[in-house]
């Protein structure tokens, strides 16, 4: 069957990689496993030759209709958008291990769905974009360092695997693929006061990534804040790590809580020189 481009599939075609993601996920016959988006089920059967049975879902109705019929009750398959999937509800097991290779262009808002709900995974072994693979595993100084990287940071510790060439894929994409583990962190990795307000410190200070922090936070926080919390005003974005950010969200959100939100900002509209 063709890969439809609206589905951005991309079977992954090669056995010996195929063979080398078994051996990395290591499953066992009493653990509960998701695939997400299984295609024309290469990886599926490896899976069920170690467990005796899998979840799964699947977009494409026309391959869903194959892997009922290859794997029948084995298979608890659903036919829809991973998107639109409640996975509080579903699997009905928990803890459950998900496993996939995820299409290019829904991996960032899936992934942020599962992190929505990691008190109920175990782990995730997933196919990306070697870019976005890069911007998760990425720490503070690093190019490919971002806003995503403090966002899975926070829900997660990060492990890439190995990288994937696009030969390995039929049809074969326009990029490179990497293969990484993702284990959820039971207890934020450090206090971060007001979970809203740290990812909202982080999502403004990168919206102008060549800016210095006393530029891009200027609405939020004073310079004094910026170096109360140990914080270089002049630094950007990309330099401060995760930590950083977490010790400016709780004296940000325990000064609006003492003073109210005015406060917050007093003074901050007045940048100082950098040398």
């Amino acid at each position: 069957m063709r890969a439809r481009k609206r589905f951005g599939q991309h079977f992954l075609h090669d056995p010996a990689i195929r063979k080398r993601i078994l051996e990395a996920i290591d499953p066992k016959p009493h653990e509960t496993i998701l695939e997400i988006g299984p295609g024309q089920g290469a990886l599926t059967r490896l899976l069920l030759e170690r467990i005796p049975s899998l979840w799964a879902v699947e977009i494409d109705r026309d391959l869903a209709r194959g892997l009922m019929a290859g794997w029948g009750d084995r298979l608890k398959l659903r036919v829809e958008d991973a998107l639109s999937l409640d996975f509080r509800a579903w699997p009905e097991v928990a803890p459950f291990r998900v496993v996939g290779n995820l299409p290019y262009n829904v991996a960032s808002p899936l992934l942020a769905r599962l992190a929505a709900v990691k008190d109920r995974i175990q782990d995730l072994h997933v196919m990306l974009q070697e870019e976005v693979a890069a911007r998760i595993v990425a720490g503070a100084g690093r190019d490919a360092y971002g806003r995503w990287s403090v966002f899975m940071a926070y829900h997660f510790v990060p492990e890439p695997l190995f990288r994937v060439s696009r030969g390995a894929f039929s049809p074969p994409p326009r990029v490179e693929s990497a293969f990484i583990r993702l284990t959820p962190r039971r207890e934020p990795p450090f206090p971060v006061g007001d979970p809203e307000l740290y990812f909202s410190l982080v999502a403004q200070a990168f919206q102008g990534r060549r800016k210095m922090l006393q530029t891009s936070l200027k609405t939020q926080a004073s310079r004094a804040l910026l170096l109360q919390a140990g914080l270089d005003p002049c630094a950007r974005p990309a330099t401060v790590p995760p930590e950083g950010f977490a010790a400016l969200a709780r004296l940000l959100s325990a000064e609006r809580s003492s003073a109210g939100p005015a406060a917050a900002a007093e003074g901050s509209t007045r940048p100082f020189g950098c040398g």
